[in-house]
């Protein structure tokens, strides 16, 4: 049973962590016009509890991409340098879908591993109630 119980929790750590993936990863295509915008990246680490490794993962801090800012030319903005170039985002939203697409892969992978692990649960303890 305990098996069973840290398989849910793995899962669970895995659907918060994807979610925080997908959070940023909705601000950087919000913001995918804004001047200056640098893209947000998100990196798991692994859990741990007593100073062992439970299986499961936790968002680490967020970082800032540090690619070049697209320059974009437009003399009529306020923004604009005497050449009529600002600095736009280095947010690529064809990337920004598919991070995205794959956030939401390992999401469902987690939740049926969830569903799973809650049905086996579930079957086991009607076993014993007999």
């Amino acid at each position: 049973m305990a098996d069973l119980i840290a398989t849910l929790n793995v899962s669970a750590s895995g659907m918060d962590a994807q979610s925080m993936r997908l959070r940023h990863i909705s601000e950087n295509i919000a913001n995918v016009d804004t001047p200056g915008y640098r893209r947000k990246l998100i990196a798991f680490e692994s859990q741990r509890i007593d100073g062992r490794a439970t299986g499961g993962v936790t968002p680490g801090a967020v970082h800032l991409d540090p690619g070049a800012l697209a320059q974009v030319y437009d003399p009529a903005n306020p923004l604009a340098d005497p050449t009529g170039h600002y600095d736009g985002s280095n947010v690529d939203i064809v990337v920004e879908i598919a991070d995205a697409r794959e956030a939401q892969r390992s999401y469902e992978a987690n939740l049926r591993m969830f569903d799973q692990a809650r049905q086996m649960a579930s079957s086991l303890l009607d076993l014993l109630r007999r």
